[in-house]
């Protein structure tokens, strides 16, 4: 199957995946608040799975091997699995929410907001991606790959983390639900636990890595941290 094919089907499963898992426990598809995530989330994913299709196919290739079965490190393996399972009860939180109304409402102003940040978060994700051709769904160091250090690179050292975060904490509130938030809480406890073994691998296996850490202090928040 053509390399084109398969992320597109990919994309496809995955989208099915995505809305099975917020409106089945909904039990309902009178879920405005999904629909647009739904859109949204579908949109901003085509879009750039179409554009590094056509500009940066080898990244495409790299991204889809993912997984906690993907990764080569029994760690990485372990926090993979306990991140999935965080994104997956985010889901699924969010459409028992809808149905058992757990969450006291939450305005369609704010959802909107938060449907914003999903698209600001995916546009990091993008812009990170664009930088960084050897950006791969799994922790490891290939033979040709070297620093980045431009656009977001110069701010934090780990964008695409902070994309996702960002996509992340705003989906709860997009789909109205303020339960949903603790499984997130969770998936950015492992998203440091997972940066913070990287960087030491990166340190050990990529040439530059270690004098990058020393010009680029952020991991995620500029300043901060």
């Amino acid at each position: 199957m053509g390399l084109k094919r398969r992320a597109l089907s990919g994309l496809v499963k995955f989208q099915v995946v995505l809305a099975l898992l917020i409106f089945l426990p909904a039990w309902t598809v009178k879920f405005w608040q999904a629909w647009v995530y739904w859109g949204l989330f579908t949109g901003c994913a085509l879009v750039t799975t179409i554009y590094f299709l056509k500009h940066d196919p080898e990244l495409i290739e790299r991204r889809l091997r993912a997984g906690p079965a993907a990764e080569p490190r029994s760690s990485q393996k372990k926090i993979q699995a306990v991140a999935f399972a965080a994104i997956t009860a985010t889901y699924v939180v969010a459409g028992f929410d809808r149905h058992f109304r757990w969450s006291p409402a939450v305005s369609a102003a704010l959802i909107l907001v938060a449907e914003g940040a999903v698209v600001v978060g995916f546009l990091i994700m993008f812009l990170t991606l664009r930088a960084n051709t050897h950006a791969s769904a799994i922790v490891e160091v290939r033979e040709s790959q070297a620093v980045v250090s431009t656009g977001l690179y110069a701010w934090v050292r780990h964008p695409l983390y902070v994309g996702g975060i960002v996509l992340f904490l705003a989906t709860p509130i997009a789909l109205g639900s303020i339960w949903a938030l603790l499984p997130v809480f969770v998936l950015i406890g492992a998203v440091i636990v997972r940066l913070l073994d990287e960087e030491r691998v990166l340190t050990v296996r990529l040439t530059g890595y270690r004098d990058y850490k020393e010009r680029v202090r952020s991991r995620l928040i500029p300043g901060v941290w």
